[in-house]
């Protein structure tokens, strides 16, 4: 979570997870904090060629925008060269963004469809770039929202897979049609067995194959040495975990912290599991794991990090299995 943590020790804190059985990097594309208390918003790509040096696991942005703050040439050219210098390791995920960080550019800030057009335009002209590079051919673009004068990437080795970050059915399935795997949060397990069913009805669609289709799982929880105290990380830092409403058109970490004032204890209640229990924490996992997830990527939400990461690698991931 680079909006909590100061860039070197995320750095850090990877590595060491690394080192106590864990095997990749999930990072924010945040330009700000959620809240001010959180304190940090790193800038994500200098952090990923960061712990591609210190370890040794798979690694990208989850997730991050080309829809205003970034121009989808640039993701490209930044992913391309991530994957250039650490094979086989990189992923690039997407989305559609949050007010939060891409209303910084100034600009229209625009409702949740044009987004999801923004962002599959986006994912046309990444995927061209990366198609054509590979082939050593320039590439162009005209489209509704975005141009591309005809050009290439000169770092491009290989593809990293694309990923799409969606919790929408609709979304879901376009995705399916045009990328290679499927990010999503912690849900009600029925909702994110449908997920699965319009992506890879969408895959098909496409003729691609579904089971060769990464789909992984980013999960909030908050573990601690006593309920109490995970249940106050929770509300301290991770407030938003909490608020039961869509959070895309807000704009300042300030206005979170309004309204981080109004979440109780009872509104993160079937949203992640807050608790001393490591066992409490397998279960969910393992529910989550039974249903195919290919990879589940953990945020514990308070600054307990090294301590979470000792009772986790001792007391869950050993006994998490597929």
């Amino acid at each position: 979570m680079l909006e909590q943590f100061h860039p070197s020790e995320a750095v850090e804190l990877s590595a060491y997870a690394e080192s106590k059985g864990f095997t990749g990097v999930m990072a924010a594309d945040h330009f700000q904090p959620w809240v001010p208390a959180q304190g940090n918003s790193a800038f994500v790509w200098n952090v990923l060629t960061a712990v591609g040096e210190r370890t040794t696991g798979d690694f990208g942005p989850g997730v991050t925008a080309p829809i205003f703050r970034w121009h989808p040439a640039m993701v490209a050219q930044a992913s391309a060269t991530l994957a250039a210098m650490y094979p086989g390791r990189h992923w690039l995920g997407l989305g559609s963004g949050e007010a939060l960080n891409e209303h910084v550019v100034g600009g229209y800030w625009p409702e949740a469809p044009e987004r999801i057009n923004r962002m599959f335009e986006a994912i046309e002209i990444i995927d061209k770039l990366f198609t054509g590079s590979q082939a050593g051919k320039d590439v162009k673009h005209d489209g509704r929202y975005f141009k591309l004068e005809s050009t290439r990437l000169w770092t491009m080795d290989e593809r990293p897979p694309i990923l799409v970050a969606t919790a929408g059915p609709i979304t879901a399935k376009r995705a399916g049609k045009a990328v290679d795997g499927l990010i999503t949060v912690g849900a009600p397990l029925e909702k994110i067995s449908g997920l699965f069913e319009r992506f890879d009805a969408g895959q098909r669609e496409a003729g691609k194959d579904p089971a060769k289709a990464p789909k992984v799982l980013q999960v909030h929880l908050s573990w601690a040495p006593t309920d109490e105290e995970a249940l106050a990380n929770a509300i301290r830092e991770w407030p938003n975990g909490g608020m039961k409403f869509p959070k895309g058109d807000i704009r300042s970490p300030f206005e979170f912290e309004q309204m981080a004032k109004m979440v109780r204890p009872e509104d993160f209640e079937g949203r992640m599991v807050i608790s001393a229990d490591p066992d409490e924490h397998l279960r969910a996992l393992q529910r989550y794991a039974d249903l195919g997830f290919d990879r589940i990527y953990l945020h514990n939400v308070g600054r307990n990090q090294r301590e979470w990461i000792d009772v986790f690698s001792r007391d869950v991931l050993p006994k998490l299995h597929r």
